[in-house]
């Protein structure tokens, strides 16, 4: 017989009443979750033009979620925004067009291609990614509509730089994250206030893990694009990790084109984007997955954060979300 010692109520539990125990235990982790970030999110009436940055992907859609959750009966008393790569998987743009419509939502779209015609980003090359010349476009949004609380679903345990992140992380008036001038946030107490020109990045998410993403998702019955399941996919090896074969993403003279079963744990720039091999065919079956990873999902799927541990922060010093 299979035991375990439930330190809560001092006493040995067996089969069924644990694993029944155990699943009881992972929904209140959901709720204590849903709660704070409905909270958290509340806490925007303070700001005059918040917007909440919406992708398309899995951790935008469940902010979504919370946030009309939040402010429910009414809607949520800010715009969309989305900082278009040009790069973007066609499923993905679909999904967000459609959800924002559902929604009732304005949805605000700026894209880097904006940029690029208006020589504020250059580019090495047609294809090269476009992942950090997105803060330059996404600094210029904020600025054409004056937004003054910008709200991501960035979560501490995708990588390093943030990790380090405030629930409420300060920019200053050049839109920068500043590691030393963060805010002391103790016991859910947030400082919001802010000086002319700056404004705040807001994340509801920072205390969930991708395995809670997934485990909400299933529990909400959450539409996501299709890329998010298995399906058959054209791809390379390269460098370690599978990579996508589209138009923008032709393969090299001396790689062999496989057709895998592959899912995408991150959705983003198609240039740096890879999927992993994979079966999953709804979010049950993710979150089995997701439990047994040893690898984050930006370490495994991204190739730009992936080459270089130290990008995201320094992006994040130059504006990016």
């Amino acid at each position: 017989m299979r035991l375990a010692y439930d330190t809560e109520r001092g006493a040995l539990m067996s089969g069924g009443a644990l694993e029944t125990h155990a699943s009881l235990a992972a929904m209140a982790r959901l709720d204590r979750l849903e709660a704070e970030a409905v909270y958290i999110l509340r806490e925007l009436t303070h700001y005059a033009r918040p917007a909440l940055m919406f992708s398309g992907g899995k951790d935008s859609a469940v902010l979504l979620h919370l946030a009309l959750k939040a402010f429910a009966p009414a809607k949520p008393p800010f715009a969309l925004l989305h900082i278009d790569t040009g790069h973007n998987f066609p499923e993905v743009l679909e999904f967000r067009d459609q959800r924002a419509a559902e929604a009732g939502l304005k949805l605000v779209v700026r894209g880097v291609e904006e940029s690029i015609r208006r020589g504020s980003v250059r580019l090495a090359s047609e294809t090269a990614s476009r992942n950090a010349a997105q803060a330059v476009t996404l600094l210029e949004a904020q600025q054409e509509f004056q937004f003054d609380a910008l709200i991501g679903g960035a979560r501490r345990d995708e990588e390093k730089a943030r990790a380090k992140e405030r629930v409420f992380s300060h920019r200053d008036a050049f839109g920068a994250w500043r590691p030393r001038a963060q805010r002391p946030e103790l016991w859910g107490l947030y400082n919001r206030h802010l000086a002319a020109g700056e404004n705040m990045r807001i994340f509801p998410l920072s205390n969930w893990t991708e395995a809670d993403v997934w485990a909400y998702i299933a529990r909400e019955k959450l539409a996501l694009p299709a890329l998010y399941y298995t399906h058959d996919r054209d791809v390379v090896r390269r460098d370690g990790l599978l990579f996508p074969i589209t138009e923008i993403t032709p393969p090299r003279a001396d790689e062999r084109v496989e057709r895998l079963p592959v899912r995408f744990r991150t959705v983003g720039d198609i240039t740096c984007t890879c999927p992993v091999e994979s079966f999953a065919a709804n979010a049950e079956d993710v979150l089995l997955e997701t439990l047994t990873a040893s690898v984050s999902e930006r370490g495994a799927t991204r190739m730009d954060d992936r080459a270089n541990a130290a990008a995201m922060e320094r992006r994040k010093l130059e504006g990016y979300f």
